[in-house]
């Protein structure tokens, strides 16, 4: 028993051993993992805070881009994308595909077989196509409603431009999700619109369930700041829909136009064709703005700078004359008017009128020089980018290669420039010649407090030309238009004063070198203003290789963007059309005296006496109205209109007359007048003879056809006669 004990007490002794050497072992292995707080190299407390301390990111929210009036042209959505669940043993799954694809397929842009197809596979689930992707919250609800067993929906944010195809140059886009910037503003102003993406810290049960506790870390997120354009949505959108339709009905090479005010420099419209709709950004074809991106030989809208400079250094002369047609600039060329054989010894006023390239070459080369020709092109801000704060901006290419050079750039070939700089330039003919930087970006304020980051202000860039140069060149522009022998009787716009200058020049080939030819293939513009005495306008359109019919001109797509939209521009600030106002011409020309109560004979032989063309309308023998009203100049040769009263109205006969003096019957008669198309009466109704009473409505069509002669209907195809002359006259396009 004693052996038997002992051996007992040898076992539990050992066996007390194993447990101490045990429990220290633990004990110091405990105590070591307290203070290291590490196991195999792992952080315990970071191991805790994994399983039991979560976190979430708080999303920030992308800038918005806003019009000038506030509206959003780019912004942040929630959008929605649709999923089916397949599986049976879901609580709910596609029980019916046939049934669920003839409900869900229209409202997701796919054929009821397609979908059902895509319902019937074996899988969990499926998304349903590009179509179910990125839906409104509109669409979202529509499908929602329908209650379909299966279908199911994800959230996440997007970008949208809710005005589509709406300054999609300008403004550019992003992807969808956000995640890359393209194009335009989005891209370049890509840093403040992005926002910092937020957090939130808290502790959570073995369920992921928060427990309460006031010490939850959050970083709040910070969105994007918000931006503040200088377009005008009036403006903007009308120009839109009227490119689209010049684009359907004449489908041309390419277009561009811009709106501003020439006052400040604010872009109130910029577009391009061909577009794109931003929200459907894989269908881009053309990701350059050529408002800025864009160079090109313009052609005669620059005259109005050769001209300004001539003035400005008193080598301008308007009634002096030369011999149009063609000039021979050296020994190895001449070049042509884009009218063959000119129009005869002509005065340089009249000479500008007809966008006479000679007349531009003999004041660039003769009466400036070559040298002071360039430096008025330097003041006018062709010999440097702009600044404008759009992406992209190209630079100009100005010829300065010898007299032959300084030839065609005096009248628009040989040099490239953009439509962004002939803006900049003409803010100093329309501002009484102080030049105006041009700017898209009117602010940028911080989201959440509206706080202002950045103000653009109108800036200056120089002054060209003095106030009174300015002002001769508007009087000049004006006469282009309103003028018989003008090349912009297309921009006429009834009741208002519009001053600008056309320009049709030659393309380059595309295929090599040299120029394109025939019918339709030159770069079509305007440059113009309005009202001419204060502009508070300017657009300029330009139209390259439009699909013109054989009696089609190029003016016509031009002029139909161009009037759409100074009359939407016009109207919107307020500028309302007068319908008596005949504006002075001339400051020391004939002054309208005040004619009423004279008699038929008295009034038209004084009238008459200053050289004017006198019409007497009615019965009576005694002035009633008169139009112009007293106190307007007026040019030697303009119609002064009588109504002598006697109780008949009689319309005259107006065929061939323009707008303006149509005008001047309506007035006197105290009738509303609806125009259709611009140019020279071709269409009255009532028609001559008949009687009209105040208060009545002529309606009225014109057309700018009628008095251009063959030659100046496709000048050119004159070109291509002129091309034996010698090896420049493919330069003489440009009118």
């Amino acid at each position: 028993m004693e052996i038997k004990r002992a051996v007992t007490n040898k076992r539990a002794l050992m066996l007390l051993v194993c447990f101490l050497v045990i429990f220290a072992v633990l004990g110091g292995r405990i105590a070591y993992i307290q203070a290291a707080k590490e196991v195999k190299g792992q952080d315990l407390s970071a191991i805790a805070e994994q399983r039991w301390q979560k976190s979430h990111v708080i999303e920030g929210k992308r800038g918005t881009i806003y019009d000038r009036s506030g509206d959003a042209v780019a912004e942040q959505l929630q959008s929605y994308s649709v999923y089916a669940v397949l599986s049976n043993d879901q609580n709910s799954y596609v029980r019916d595909p046939a049934e669920t694809a003839e409900e869900l397929a229209p409202l997701i842009n796919l054929e009821p077989s397609e979908l059902q197809s895509m319902l019937e596979q074996d899988k969990f689930q499926v998304e349903l196509g590009s179509g179910a992707r990125n839906l409104s919250y509109e669409k979202m609800t529509e499908i929602k409603e329908k209650e379909l067993d299966g279908i199911h929906f994800t959230k996440q944010p997007r970008r949208y431009y809710p005005k589509q195809m709406y300054a999609s140059h300008v403004i550019g886009y992003t992807e969808r999700d956000m995640a890359v910037a393209r194009m335009g503003l989005e891209r370049s102003l890509d840093e403040l619109l992005s926002p910092e993406d937020g957090s939130v810290q808290y502790d959570s049960d073995h369920e992921g369930v928060p427990l309460p506790n006031p010490n939850n870390n959050i970083t709040p997120a910070v969105d994007g700041d918000d931006v503040y354009l200088t377009l005008d949505s009036n403006v903007q959108v009308a120009l839109e829909q009227v490119m689209s339709q010049v684009a359907d009905e004449y489908s041309p090479k390419k277009m561009t136009a811009i709106v501003a005010d020439p006052k400040t420099g604010a872009i109130l419209a910029m577009s391009n064709r061909p577009s794109f709709n931003p929200n459907e950004y894989e269908s881009v074809e053309n990701y350059t703005n050529y408002a800025i991106s864009d160079r090109f030989e313009p052609g005669s809208t620059m005259k109005m700078f050769t001209v300004a400079a001539a003035i400005e250094e008193g080598v301008w002369n308007a009634e002096d004359t030369y011999q149009s047609g063609s000039y021979k600039v050296d020994s190895e060329s001449t070049i042509s008017d884009h009218r063959r054989g000119g129009w005869g010894t002509i005065s340089f006023r009249e000479g500008f009128l007809r966008s006479s390239n000679v007349a531009m070459m003999i004041l660039g080369l003769e009466k400036l020089g070559p040298d002071k020709l360039y430096d008025y092109w330097d003041k006018f801000g062709f010999f440097d980018k702009t600044g404008i704060d759009l992406p992209n901006e190209t630079d100009s290419q100005i010829a300065q290669n010898g007299r032959s050079d300084a030839a065609t750039t005096s009248f628009g070939q040989g040099s490239a420039v953009t439509p962004i700089q002939i803006i900049q330039a003409a803010t100093a003919i329309a501002n009484d010649g102080v030049m105006m930087k041009p700017y898209v970006i009117d602010r940028i304020t911080e989201h959440d407090t509206g706080e202002l980051i950045e103000q653009n202000e109108p800036t200056e860039v120089g002054q060209p030309i003095s106030e009174e140069t300015a002002a001769e060149v508007r009087k000049l522009l004006g006469q282009v238009v309103s003028e018989e022998e003008g090349t912009g009787n297309a921009y006429q716009i009834a009741g208002f004063d519009i001053a600008g200058k056309t320009g049709t020049a030659q393309v380059l080939n595309e295929d090599g070198p040299g120029y394109m030819t025939g019918h339709g293939n030159n770069l079509f513009s305007f440059m113009g203003m309005a009202p001419e005495d204060d502009p508070k306008v300017m657009v300029y359109v330009a139209v390259e290789r439009p699909q013109l019919d054989e009696l089609e001109v190029g003016s016509e797509p031009v002029a139909l963007i161009f009037n759409t939209i100074m009359q939407r521009s016009l109207d919107y600030l307020n500028i309302a059309p007068t319908i008596e106002e005949v504006k002075e011409e001339t400051e020391s020309g004939y002054k309208m005296e005040d004619l009423n109560g004279q008699t038929r004979d008295e009034a038209v032989t004084e009238l008459e006496n200053y050289g004017m063309e006198v019409l007497t309308l009615g019965e009576g023998n005694q002035v009633e109205s008169q139009q112009p009203e007293a106190g307007v100049g007026l040019l030697e040769g303009e119609k002064v209109v009588l109504y002598m009263g006697g109780g008949s109205a009689q319309l005259p006969d107006m065929t061939g007359w323009s707008a303006r003096d149509v005008l001047k019957v309506a007035a006197v008669f105290g009738v509303n007048l609806e125009q259709e198309g611009n140019g020279f009466l071709i269409h009255q109704s009532p028609g001559a003879g008949e009687v009209v009473q105040e208060g009545d409505t002529i309606q009225t069509e014109f057309s700018s056809e009628e008095d251009l002669s063959p030659e100046e209907d496709n000048p050119e195809e004159a070109n291509q006669d002129d091309l034996n002359l010698d090896v420049e006259t493919d330069r003489d396009i440009s009118n």
